[in-house]
């Protein structure tokens, strides 16, 4: 049973469709907000100033909006295009504007990022003060007052927001990163701890207990030397005890290799190199026959003498442990001790059919923590356990581990607490510490909400500061200054009287019985003193302008009446 690293699992994650689904419609909706905004400047401006080729400045807002979607793939060309773009047309600034901050929250390297936003600011002046004449407000000096007045609300404040929201997200990153490594650094101390504590009990059990075992095992030897001269009909007990506290010696060691590092036994002679071999398990097979079990051998495959120590290990353990079972709960029933070995697995199956007897009283029921003992055992191999009663009354037990196990599948597990890598083991990482460090931190739904809201009305506030500054540049361009428009038939009174034609009581005066007859539906009539004119000695040729009763002109007629020349003061009649 192989393990994966939470960092290799997530390495190897193939991007789903239904990402792929989620990624285009963001980006479609990216697009056609920033457009949207373009067009509003575009459309605001025009309405307030009419700007030049109006066609050419909405294909250049077009290419603009087709070249969003391309900013986190070409950052640096896609953003000094829509500089030069938004020089061509104020609609192409909301766009640079996203741009720009889109490309300085993802640039690291902050003296690129200063002199790719200082290049697109300058190429907006460029472009608008090449572009004035045509495009523009009128004038090249016109042109750079357009550009430095788009470069800071399309470039340099957009550039400035997205370099602090992009620094402040590497750095949240950041402190996540750390927080995460010393916390794991603190279960590594805190494993390490239990490991060297474990090992020091066990130390202290095997200085201490296994001492006065071998003190009984050496008074139990003198004990039999000297039955055998004064009562030999007691030596065999002595043997036995002898012998018995020799087996206890052994099983203390095997239990102190389990409290001590996996692998590591506590005390010489713990494992030998024929520990777990057929030759093994046949000979804890003799010795159960020769306590009065029916026990037999079916062995599939090689030997084990060239698989690890931990491997053979496992399969004496479990061998043994079952048969110490069935001498305590089944010692009359039949038992089947089958091996299979092949080049992945060593499969261990010991199963005893039904008692002939009455079964076990409760009493005399065990506790359990043998068969626990095995399971952990196996699985710290990476295999499989299973221990269960059988359906006919007896009892099976059943071990799998692999032929050779990784030693990545054997760090030490704190009982109670989650798995403590070793090198290359597995990572337990509840706060998703892996996650974000390969950029896939998950937003909550409320935070992105927020977030676009306050690009929108971020991306709102520079459309209109836009507006202002294009108006102002526009205003203060010079107006063309030509001829005043003459008045013509159909202009009211006040239209008229704006052009600069207006009553002379003069002209009237000398009109007086020289005009020719008014038209019809005349309300009356106006004698400008500009448009009376001398066409020839003696004669004024003098314009009537003839109103109707709404005020409307409705003749505009010039006729010449008689003159009076002036005499020089010194001339005499």
């Amino acid at each position: 049973m192989e393990r994966t690293s939470p960092f290799r699992r997530l390495a190897g994650r193939r991007p789903s469709a239904g990402m792929f689904a989620s990624r285009s419609a963001r980006t479609v909706a990216e697009t056609a907000g920033v457009a949207l905004a373009g067009l509003g400047v575009y459309v605001t401006v025009g309405r307030l100033e009419p700007l030049p080729h109006p066609g050419l400045q909405l294909l250049a807002l077009a290419t603009g909006a087709g070249l969003f979607p391309l900013r986190r793939r070409c950052p640096t060309a896609v953003l000094l295009a829509l500089a030069v773009l938004a020089g061509l047309s104020p609609g192409v600034g909301p766009i640079t504007a996203a741009t720009a901050y889109t490309v300085a929250r993802r640039t690291v390297r902050a003296r690129w990022r200063t002199r790719l936003l200082a290049t697109a600011g300058g190429l907006v002046v460029v472009s608008a003060a090449a572009t004035a004449p045509w495009l523009g407000p009128g004038s090249v000096a016109y042109g750079v007052a357009l550009g430095l007045a788009l470069a800071p609300t399309a470039v340099v404040v957009p550039g400035l927001a997205g370099t602090a929201n992009g620094q402040q997200g590497r750095l949240l990153r950041a402190l996540r990163e750390r927080g995460d490594a010393a916390e794991r650094a603190h279960r590594l101390a805190d494993s390490e701890a239990r490991i060297h504590e474990r090992s020091r009990i066990a130390a202290e059990m095997h200085d201490l207990v296994g001492h006065r075992l071998s003190l009984i095992s050496l008074h139990a030897g003198g004990l039999e030397l000297a039955l055998d001269r004064a009562a030999p009909e007691l030596r065999e007990e002595a043997v036995l005890v002898r012998r018995t506290t020799g087996d206890a010696m052994r099983e203390l060691r095997q239990v102190l290799g389990v409290l001590g590092p996996l692998g590591r036994d506590t005390g010489p002679d713990a494992l030998t190199d024929a520990t777990g071999t057929r030759a093994d398990v046949e000979a804890l097979l003799a010795e159960s026959r020769d306590g009065g079990i029916a026990v037999r051998l079916d062995w599939t495959g090689p030997d084990l003498d060239a698989r690890p120590a931990r491997v053979r290990r496992a399969v004496h353990r479990v061998v043994r442990e079952a048969l110490t079972n069935v001498h305590r709960y089944a010692t009359a029933a039949h038992v089947t001790v089958t091996v299979v070995h092949d080049d992945e697995t060593v499969r261990v199956t010991v199963r005893n059919g039904a008692p002939p007897g009455p079964p076990a009283a409760a009493g005399d029921l065990g506790t359990g923590r043998g068969l626990t003992g095995l399971r952990e055992r196996v699985e710290l191999l990476g295999g499989t356990f299973d221990a269960a009663a059988l359906p006919s009354g007896g009892f099976q037990v059943d071990a799998t581990v692999p032929a050779d196990p990784d030693d990545s599948l054997a760090p030490e597990r704190p009982a109670g607490g989650p798995d403590v890598p070793g090198p290359g083991g597995p990572v337990d990482d509840p706060s998703g510490a892996a996650h974000r460090a390969t950029g896939g931190e998950p937003v909550p739904p409320a935070r992105r909400i927020t977030e676009a809201l306050t690009l929108a009305f971020g991306l709102a506030g520079l459309c209109v500061l836009m507006v202002i500054a294009v108006l102002f540049v526009y205003a203060t361009r010079p107006r063309h200054q030509g001829p005043p428009p003459l008045p013509r038939v159909g202009m009211t009174y006040q239209e008229v009287a704006g052009t600069g034609v207006l009553d002379n009581a003069a002209v009237r005066a000398a009109a007086t019985g020289h005009e020719p007859p008014r038209p019809a539906g005349t309300a009356g009539c106006i004698y400008p003193f500009n448009g009376a004119t001398e066409s020839r000695p003696g004669s004024l040729v003098v314009a009537r302008y003839c109103f109707d009763a709404s005020q409307r002109l409705i003749a505009i007629d010039r006729f010449a009446v008689p003159s009076v020349r002036d005499a020089v003061p010194w001339e005499t009649p």
